[in-house]
């Protein structure tokens, strides 16, 4: 089960014909966590899982159920569909996962809180176990939860929504709910919110950040003095400047050239564009060798 923590919005790694390649979206996983995080959400926006098969999904979640850091491997759905999101969930119930991402069906616009509640209401009515982390991002679902909507759906269904992760930032310095986890989705806000009570960060960026928000989470966690908090922002408001997908393929594809592989309509960063971004973390130090374990 979901914790407090940091976690990443893992990549997904594509063969040259646009499939998924399940081995290295597992490694890269696994390199990030030894690296520093908590754990991963495979198939959120930022694995492009909106772009995804529902049989590649299935065939990687199999593939995971008996990995040994299984208990650090978590899913989003990334559908549109109400039917494709119960298929999903029900699918990986099988395999003993029980905690979600989900975020309210995108591309319809004027979503209402009458009908994303319905949207979970029905979900829930179908997997009555499952565990659901609301996924608050305006920007690509066209809606944005309410204090009054979270507030709402945990009221009616407490043992369900147990968590939000807020790419919006209108929740996460105000809403404050018991037993409730709340994950702003930037690094850039992590210790702020830890400040005020949330429970870590679930980021896009922190695929590359990884030991630096884990080093800001530890030392807030311990009472020490920060000292890479301001280099993690400025990291993060870097990639911010940038497509995060185009971005950090483009970034990593220097390490790894598999992560040039990226399903459209998404494109890698041009090369003048690239050469900016290396540029610019060079200014701030920043290294991903320096950030992977040994």
């Amino acid at each position: 089960m979901i914790k407090k923590g940091i976690y990443a919005a893992s990549l997904s790694v594509l063969n040259e014909n646009g499939t998924l390649n399940i081995n290295e979206t597992i490694l890269h996983a696994e390199s990030a966590i030894r690296s520093g995080l908590h754990g991963v959400f495979f198939f959120g926006s930022t694995g492009q899982s909106q772009l995804i098969s529902i049989n590649e999904k299935k065939e990687f979640i199999a593939k995971i159920a008996n990995h040994k850091l299984r208990k650090q491997f978590f899913l989003g759905t990334g559908c549109n569909s109400l039917n494709d999101n119960i298929n999903l969930i029900k699918y990986a119930m099988e395999y003993d996962f029980r905690d979600f991402l989900i975020m309210p069906p995108a591309y319809y616009k004027g979503n209402t809180d009458e009908g994303v509640f319905e949207f979970y209401k029905k979900i829930i009515a179908a997997t009555p176990k499952v565990k659901i982390i609301l996924y608050n991002f305006e920007k690509l679902s066209g809606y944005k939860f309410s204090a009054e909507a979270v507030t709402k759906l945990v009221r009616v269904f407490p043992e369900n929504i147990i968590g939000c992760k807020d790419s919006s930032y209108n929740l996460f310095e105000t809403l404050k709910l018991p037993n409730f986890l709340m994950f702003p989705g930037s690094e850039a806000k992590l210790l702020k919110g830890l400040e005020l009570g949330c429970s870590g960060c679930i980021s896009a960026v922190t695929n590359v950040t990884h030991s630096l928000a884990r080093k800001v989470f530890d030392d807030f966690e311990n009472k020490k003095k920060q000292s890479k908090n301001e280099q993690l922002i400025k990291v993060r408001e870097t990639f911010d400047q940038y497509n995060l997908i185009s971005a950090l393929h483009s970034f990593l594809s220097d390490r790894n050239k598999k992560f040039k592989n990226i399903l459209p309509p998404i494109v890698l960063l041009s090369d003048e564009k690239k050469k900016e971004l290396n540029a610019k973390l060079n200014e701030l130090k920043f290294n991903l060798e320096d950030n992977l374990a040994a």
